[in-house]
């Protein structure tokens, strides 16, 4: 820890060098769509002539350029958008010039589906990441018609999936917990609808998506993989509209509009499937009384505050339920806030100041007389995150800032029903504080060598009301407890920290062609206990505590990035190595959720995972897409687990390979097709059977997922008519889907139970009896399945 320590402090020595330089004049301004009045992200600002002198706009569309006289003439491009050339005279630079863009009428040979610059992956210090346009997104056929944004990053190189419709990511070896998923902002505990079916993201509401797989800034942290960063949109500055869809089991509407005069403007987007209704609908008296529904709301409100202030609020709720018959009874909601307040107080400095909040909350009900229950649970996360920005040049930008972080997890509670036997449970909260500074460096060293550097050190306390248990040794123990102490709110428990340097390089050996390479340290405080590889809604999350030490993540990447064709192809070649301190596994056996000893239950070692990653991407033209590679292993080696040898987790999939294709016919047809294959789920299948009180019970090897399921493959494809009358005030579409266009049955799961078989029978003394035998039932849960959506604006 020293040497990283020395190492870091050099480098920000070094590259802080020559820090400050001679004052120019500087021209402000910012770039909006002049259609919806929406900022331009990444939109091209630089003099005639002096295109590699320029810069880009920001995430709010504000750019400043440094020039060494007047007058000047500037030019301000983005993709699908005309240029405009403007003559900047002395009088301009007393104030913020506002530069509105018209999208082109593009014709087919020029559709692009990139919302950045053309150059942008092999100039830029970004490696491992990966942004997928929201165009593109909506254009990928969909699971029930239902366009999904984590289901489309899973078409990355690099993410694995859980198994058949699930929107879970494993991200370069890494479990689901291990990534940060926030909305504006906020963190969201669980992104899922329908058990990992769908995302709890509505398309209509999203402006963009970043998904980090490495080189994550010094401004993030607090999980040990990956940030899938999502946006909600801001509403139309110059008049009011409207669109939405109505699916095969959802609809959805978005409205949006200006208010006021002054640049405010909101947006407010709900969607509720219609599942239930159609149950109640069923002949079947068993299925009328059955509920399973989803809804989720989101809305966001922007407001000018004058020329150098901004502040948002955004807000995002959602549930899910799943009852039967009124017996059993499972419900999980999310509720997410953020509050932003941007201010640009000078040409080159820039302060954000961000407050969000987030409760997840689940629980499950069983109506029995004899055996039921009411079990819930909530946790949540609040914080305050500042940010200063400060740039001294075109090439040279420093960042440093705070968050402070509070977890707090409400007491697990069991509530039996009147009669029933079973026996009450509340178990002690947990509640923790996550401070951390960060900074942060970007730098051109030369013209042809940049480098991003960072540095985050976080303070994390667990503090009281708890209670806290000992055992012999220090060892936890379910059998062997020794004491409990009581912790009074706000008491410290426990204290861990934690330095994480990030550093990142990249050499541009022409215009066309660059090397990237880069390291990351990353703390985690808080994981998830469960022995299921797809998540579910009441998996237990833990906090560190005494006995479960926050994860360490130490990852380097090195990677080859060429672009071709005048950057309509890009071509990408990135290979990592990932090591894991303290991630956790249960035990064989364990029982997580109804313990206040959770502790007992867990294990926890080293893990380790490595890949090559590759992309080849078409970004304009008729038909667009990608086509993508990915070889990697996931590895984990936890005392107490498969004899204390190294295993695969369940996501550990060697083989990836993910095809991605979009072809616009005309100005109204347009087709989609993806084809994804992986090699299957790492399992542990049993090795034999043994009796047990008069009942056959499967026995398994001592080592862990030993065996696989059959590799998984499927095809989807989409069609798509719009109207092509661009004056009509009402534009409306059909998207027709197929998902498993050729009918593959994966397996969901495999059951192992004796299989009666009805064609063989024989006679003894008590009657006819049918033969019986061990067998394996396996499950698949989507076969061929059309669907049709209707989506609309006006």
């Amino acid at each position: 820890m020293p040497s990283i320590r020395i190492l870091t402090l050099i480098s920000f020595f070094f590259l802080t060098h020559g820090l400050f330089s001679q004052s120019q004049l500087v021209i402000q301004g910012e770039v909006i769509d002049s259609n919806t009045g929406q900022p331009l992200i990444g939109a091209s600002i630089y003099l005639e002539g002096a295109v590699e002198k320029g810069v880009v706009s920001d995430l709010n569309g504000k750019f400043s350029l440094k020039v060494d006289g007047l007058p000047a003439r500037l030019v301000i491009s983005f993709i699908g958008y005309e240029s405009s050339v403007r003559s900047i005279q002395a009088n301009d630079l007393s104030k913020s010039i506002r530069f509105f863009l018209k999208p082109e009428d593009l014709s087919l040979e020029e559709i692009i589906i990139r919302e950045r610059r053309a150059d942008e992956q092999v100039r830029s210090l970004e490696m491992g990441k990966s942004s997928v346009p929201l165009e593109t997104i909506k254009n990928i056929p969909a699971l029930f018609g239902e366009v999904d944004l984590l289901r489309s990053l899973q078409l990355l190189p690099g993410v694995q999936t859980a198994g058949e419709g699930t929107t879970g990511l494993f991200v370069r070896g890494s479990s689901a917990d291990q990534n940060l998923v926030q909305l504006d902002g906020a963190p969201v505990f669980n992104p899922s609808h329908f058990f990992g079916i769908f995302s709890v993201f509505n398309p209509d509401a999203l402006n963009k998506v970043d998904l980090y797989k490495g080189n994550m800034p010094a401004s993030f942290g607090g999980r040990a993989s990956s940030l899938v960063d999502v946006f909600l949109k801001e509403g139309n500055l110059n008049k009011l509209r409207a669109e939405g869809g109505i699916g095969t089991i959802s609809s959805r509407l978005t409205i949006d509009g200006p208010i006021g005069e002054n640049g405010s403007n909101f947006i407010i987007s709900g969607r509720r499937t219609y599942a239930d209704l159609f149950l109640k609908l069923s002949s079947d008296e068993s299925l009328k009384d059955n509920r399973l529904n989803f809804y989720d709301l989101s809305g966001k409100f922007s407001f000018r505050l004058g020329e150098k202030d901004k502040l948002t609020i955004s807000s995002y709720q959602g549930s899910d339920f799943l009852g039967l018959e009124n017996q059993f009874g499972l419900g999980w909601s999310n509720w997410v806030n953020a509050v932003n307040w941007n201010r640009v107080k000078s040409e080159n400095s820039f302060f954000d100041l961000q407050a969000y909040h987030s409760r997840y909350t689940y629980r499950v009900e069983f109506n029995d007389p004899e055996n039921g229950f009411d079990w819930s649970n909530s946790l949540g996360e609040t914080g305050l995150k500042a940010i200063w920005t400060q740039k001294w040049s075109n090439n040279l930008q420093l960042q440093g800032g705070i968050q402070s972080s509070w977890y707090h997890f409400s007491p697990v509670d069991l509530s039996p029903a009147p009669n029933s036997a079973i026996q009450s449970i509340k178990t002690s909260p947990k509640n923790g504080v996550l401070n951390a500074l960060f900074l942060g460096l970007n730098k051109d060293i030369s013209p042809k060598l940049s480098t991003e550097a960072g540095v985050r050190w976080g303070l994390y306390q667990q503090i009281g009301p708890g209670t806290e248990y000992t055992y012999p040794n220090e060892i936890p123990n379910r059998n062997e407890k020794l004491d409990s102490i009581g912790y009074k709110a706000l008491e410290s428990m426990q204290f861990y920290q934690g330095l994480e340097p990030r550093i990142a390089f990249r050499y541009l050996i022409n215009e066309q062609f660059s090397i990237k390479t880069a390291f990351n340290r990353n703390f985690q405080y808080l994981q998830i206990a469960t022995n299921s590889s797809a998540g579910l809604p009441i998996d237990r999350w833990v906090l560190a505590d005494r006995y479960i030490r926050p994860i360490r993540s130490d990852q380097i990447s090195l990677g080859l990035f060429h672009n071709f064709d005048q950057d309509r192809w890009e071509l990408s070649l990135e290979g990592y190595y990932k090591d894991l301190n303290h991630v956790i596994d249960l035990r064989n056996g364990a029982q997580v959720l109804f313990t206040d000893q959770v502790e007992t239950e867990l294990l926890s070692g080293d893990g380790w995972s490595y890949g090559i990653e590759s992309l080849l991407r078409k970004n304009s033209g008729k038909t667009t897409g990608w086509i993508a590679y990915t070889w990697s292993r996931a590895w984990r080696k936890i005392e107490g687990v498969s004899l204390g040898q190294a295993y695969n987790p369940r996501f550990d999939r060697p083989h990836d390979i993910t095809l991605v294709v979009n072809h616009e016919f005309s100005s109204a047809w347009s087709m989609g097709i993806t084809f994804v294959y992986t090699s299957g789920l790492a399992v542990s299948f049993p090795v034999g059977t043994y009796r047990l009180d008069n009942q056959t019970v499967p026995l398994y090897s001592d080592f862990r997922n030993e065996d696989r399921f059959p590799d998984y493959h499927r095809m989807d494809a989409s069609l798509t008519w719009r109207n092509p009358d661009k004056g009509r005030k009402w534009k409306g579409s059909w998207n027709f889907s197929v998902y498993n266009l050729y009918g593959r049955k994966n397996p969901f799961s495999y059951e192992f139970r004796t299989i009666t078989n009805n064609d063989i029978r024989f006679e003894n003394p008590d009657g006819e009896v049918f033969s019986t035998r061990p067998g394996v039932v396996m499950t698949y849960l989507f076969s061929f399945l059309p669907s049709i959506t209707y989506n609309f604006q006006f």
